[in-house]
Formats: C-alpha cells, structure tokens, sequence
C-alpha cells in the first residue's frame, strides 16, 4: 500500500497524502459504495423533472475538468477585486482606520459563513444548477426562481461594466503620454477585450480554469507585494525613512465621525464601511457554480471553502490595517484621490498611491494601474463564465427556455454564452465615466442584489440542515460541515438582513452642501429589495409553488450520477499514472505554494 502521486502535472501534488487506498476499491463498484454516498436505490426527483437533463440528455452535460487547484484559486480571485484597491480609499476618508478594519473583519466572517454554508451544500451535492438549485429544491422553487434570475441579472451588468473600467485603465496611459490618436479610442479595446473573454470562455471550461487561475495567482501575487510595500512603508522603509506605525491612529484618529458629530458620528462612520466591505467581499460564492464543473468537487469545494477564511484575514485585514498607518483619513492627497475614483479607474485613484506620495516615491501610480488592468480583465472572464452557467442552471431547472442549457461537444452551454455576451455590448454605449452616472447608480442596484444572494445562500442552507436531520443524515456522512452550523447561518442571516435595511441609510441625511434629499441614490439602494419579494411571490402566485417540507427535500436527485463519475475520474486517474511516493519537489510544492494556493 504506497501513497498516490498527485495527478495534475505537478501542479497539484499528492492529494491523498497521508491516506492509503486500494485502487481495487474504485474498480467496477456499485454507486453506494462510494465513501460518504448514501442511495437507498431510487432517485427522487421532487423539485422538478427537469433534474434529469443532467443525467440522460448528453446535449446538456457540463465537463467536470476543472482541477481542485483552480477552483481554490478561482474563489479567491473572485473576493479579489478593484474594489480592494479603489474603495479602500473613500472608505478610509469616510470611517477612519479603525471603523475600516473593524467593519471588514465583520462581513469577513459573514463571507466565510456563506461560503461555508453553501460549501456543505454544494460538497454533498453538485449539482448543475449550483445554490439556485439548492434553493429549488429545499427552500421553494419560488427563491430557485428568483435567486437565479437575479444572478444572471447581476452579471450581464457587471462583465460590459468591468469592460469599461478596463478600457478606462488602458486609457490612463494615453492620457498620461498626451496621446489622442485613432489607437487610444476606447470602442477599440472593448472590441479586442470583449472578444478575448468570449473566446476564453468558449475553449472549453479547462483551458477557463487554467487561464483563470494563472490571473488569479497574479492577483495573489500582486496582494502580497502591496502587503509587503505598505509594510516597509509603515516601518520607515521608504525614501523619507518615516517610520509612522500607528501615528496616524492618533493623530487624526483611529475613528472619523461621519454625517453627525460625536460618538454618533463615529458610529455611523463604522456603519458606513459595511455596505462598501460588502461590495469588495462579493464574488467569492462563485464556487457554488464551479462545483457541477470540478472534476473532484468532495475535494475541491471543502478545500476552496476552508482557504477562504485564512486568505480574507491575509489579503484584506492585514492589507488594510497597514493601509491604515501608511495614510491618513484628512490627507488631502486622499480626498483628491477620491475625487478622481468618482471620476475613472486608474492608478491615481488608489489610496496606495497616496501612500507612495506621502512616502516619496516615485513611479507606483503606473504600477498600480498595471495591477488594475489584470484585476479588471479577470473579473470579466470569471463574470461572463458566472452569467453564463447561471443563465443554463436556470434553463435546467425549467426557468429559463431549455435551448439554454445546450452544450456542445467541450460542454460549453453555446447559446446561454451566445445570450450572455449579446448583453456585453451594453459596453459600447459609453465609455466615458463622466456621463455614465446612471450606469454607476444601476451597478450599485445589482450590487445590493448581491448581498440579496448571500441572504438566500442562508436560508437555502438553514432549510439544507434541517431537511437533513428530518431524512437522518447525519453529518458524518457529509464530507464536508459547516464549521458554523445551523445557528451560524441563522445569526449570519440577521446581520445580513440588517446590512440590506440599513445599506441606505446615509440617505435620510440630507446633504449639507445642498440640503437636498438624495432620492436617486435612495432608489438604488432599496428597489432591489421589492423586485426580488415581487420575483418570488409573483412566481408562487402564477406557478403556484409550496414550500418544500423537510421530510420531502430532495437530497439525493441526481446524487448517484454524480457519484459514480467522480469515483470513475478517481479510478481511471489511479489507472493512467499509477501510484508511486512523493517526490522531494512534489512535497516541496504542497507545503509551500501548494497549500498558500
């Protein structure tokens, strides 16, 4: 009995270190044998016949190749975005260091709970139709309904949206060199950008996920050289040899009072950084649409969920507390920062290029704009793969027209790509931020849809819990538990919920430069909030569905299929490369890179 070599190319080493198998065990079983199945022999399918497309109809079938390494690397790039190096910078202005590391250690942990939350799920079952599915089938067709169409609706507006923040960052550099020639017009790098996403994304989900995962292993590698930049800086490491630690802390202060004054304004200054961490966290549940497409999800799901919680802490908390004590929140180099991120994207806008001001040096705001153009890029690619799969997930589930969940040979759903990237041209429309105002105002209405998404997530998986325990599964049968439970998403789901009520609050706070109410951003901050109550009631009222008992959820549709092809991928890579020991460099790699990945 010797230990399996890791079966990506050196990429992904010795998966099952530390854990003996007998090949045999994997060869010609029965489907209940595989380890955590549970099949009492039939397969239910309650929440809606359309379940069955994934097993019988090979014109609607995923691939399963991408590789537990991508998916882990794909959640994380997805939680990374140019929120991070853009919003940071009027948060800080607003709230103060303090309120910013506070309020975004708090939606942290909220992030991990969802993803936790939907981790257990998606684990025990993946499915094609990822947490849309999910809320299908244990909660109501109703919330299925709406949380996918709400989905899909999120990210045809965010993918042209994140296409002209990319053409706005490649512009910077024209504008910089002062050139206005035929090459610098923006139509031009949103044709070249558009058709690259689209062609990445109809290769094939591998050559996807490889791609995906080289960009966010940059993005990685970017975070950690701010973290180690804003760090020199804070100990005196820059040209000026200020050391200035936590003086910023002190003087102006750790918190900012913010539309009131005194501790009320401190409070609300706190407050504020919530619906703003909120924005910069959302993305990292896309795994639960990769999951259908994993190759090993009991491995890749748990693996990418448990990263999660320790890479938040890395790139966001320390990132920010040291961005805390390199700038200060009254710097002027700041509020003219901000200026300009309500303005464009580009490198000027960063509050890391303060920093470097501040500091004396020379030559980041070109840096930092490099870094956007790959933040900006990747969060295209990966937004049209989510529109993409959203929009077949609910066509499998018979909310959408079934031409939608077609796929062709490289199981790619053509024509919900074809539908998604039509939606992409909204790009074209303007390119010049100045008078898309609107277009921010709607990005913000989808961005509350957002934490619409994360609420349903929660409610999916408290009514997951308890279907589990009606049917006796206990959770030694998952491979893998919500570290949190059924409480932790109950608790996560108040603080939500309390997010969302209170997100536009800032708004009955007339401005006081005009004394006017600020309707308009009023309107974004809570329409979301009615269309989805209408989405779902009007669902159940024209389809008349009913909420779905615990003792009929149904948790095993589609589970068997699942099942025997990923013990079937198990076998059949034991059969191509055998077993052999972990080589030094294989180790090496799995303790290093390998785990930080």
């Amino acid at each position: 009995m010797v230990q399996p070599r890791g079966y990506d190319d050196g990429l992904e080493m010795a998966p099952y270190q530390g854990m003996e198998v007998n090949v045999d065990d994997y060869q010609g079983m029965e489907v209940h044998q595989y380890p955590g199945a549970i099949d009492d022999g039939s397969e239910k399918h309650a929440f809606h016949e359309n379940v069955n497309i994934y097993d019988e109809d090979p014109n609607s079938r995923l691939r399963r190749d991408l590789k537990t390494r991508q998916i882990a690397m794909i959640a994380l790039g997805g939680a990374l975005g140019t929120g991070l190096l853009i919003q940071t910078g009027p948060t800080l202005a607003s709230s103060g260091p303090a309120s910013m590391l506070i309020g975004y250690a708090l939606v942290g942990v909220l992030c991990f709970a969802v993803m936790s939350a939907m981790g257990e799920m998606a684990a025990w079952l993946p499915i094609p139709s990822g947490f849309t599915g999910f809320a299908h089938r244990f909660v109501d067709p109703a919330l299925g309904f709406a949380l996918g169409w709400n989905y899909w609706f999120k990210y045809i507006i965010t993918t042209p949206n994140n296409l002209i923040a990319a053409t706005l960052v490649i512009g910077y550099w024209f504008d910089k060199a002062g050139y206005d020639g035929p090459g610098s017009k923006p139509a031009i790098y949103i044709t070249i950008l558009l058709a690259t996403i689209i062609a990445i994304n109809y290769f094939g989900v591998r050559f996807f996920g490889e791609f995906e995962f080289w960009l966010s292993s940059a993005k990685v590698l970017i975070m950690i050289a701010l973290v180690i930049f804003c760090l020199v800086l804070a100990a005196g490491g820059g040209p000026d040899h200020q050391a200035t630690g936590f003086k910023y802390w002190k003087d102006p202060g750790a918190f900012k009072a913010y539309k009131a004054a005194g501790s009320g304004g401190k409070f609300l200054g706190f407050w504020n950084v919530l619906t703003n961490a909120v924005f910069s966290f959302l993305g990292a549940e896309l795994v639960g649409i990769c999951a259908a497409e994993a190759s090993n999800p009991r491995k890749a799901i748990p693996a990418a969920v448990k990263l999660t919680f320790f890479r938040i802490v890395f790139f966001y908390l320390v990132l920010i507390l040291l961005l805390g004590m390199t700038v200060p929140y009254d710097s002027s180099l700041l509020l003219t920062a901000n200026s300009k991120s309500n303005t464009t994207v580009s490198g000027d806008a960063s509050p890391f290029v303060v920093a470097a001001q501040i500091a004396s040096v020379n030559g980041i705001p070109g840096v930092i704009n490099a870094f956007l153009l790959v933040f900006t890029f990747s969060a295209a690619n990966s937004d049209l793969y989510i529109a993409t799969r959203t929009l077949y997930s609910l066509a499998v589930e018979g909310n959408a027209p079934r031409i939608f969940s077609r796929t062709d040979n490289k199981g790619i759903p053509v024509y919900a790509l074809a539908l998604s990237s039509a939606f992409c041209l909204i790009a074209f429309i303007s390119t010049d931020v100045g008078s898309f105002k609107t277009f921010q105002y709607f990005v913000t209405l989808v961005t509350v849809f957002g934490i619409l998404t994360w609420i349903s997530i929660l409610v999916t998986h408290i009514y997951f819990v308890r279907a589990r325990k009606a049917q006796d599964i206990p959770d030694s049968a998952l491979t893998f538990v919500s570290p949190f439970g059924a409480l932790g998403s109950k608790i996560a789901l108040v603080f939500a919920c309390t997010i969302t009520l209170f997100n536009g609050w800032a708004t009955f706070v007339h401005d006081p430069s005009t004394g006017l109410f600020d309707w308009r951003t009023f309107i974004v901050s809570y329409l979301p909030i009615p269309l989805y109550i209408i989405m779902i009631f009007g669902y159940k009222v024209v389809m008349k569905s009913n909420t779905v008992s615990p003792e009929e959820a149904d948790l095993h549709g589609g589970k068997a299929k699942i099942d025997a092809d990923e013990a079937e991928f198990l076998a059949e890579e034991m059969r191509k490369k055998g077993w052999v020991l972990e080589s030094g460099y294989q180790r090496l790699y799995r303790v290093t890179l390998g785990n930080f990945f």
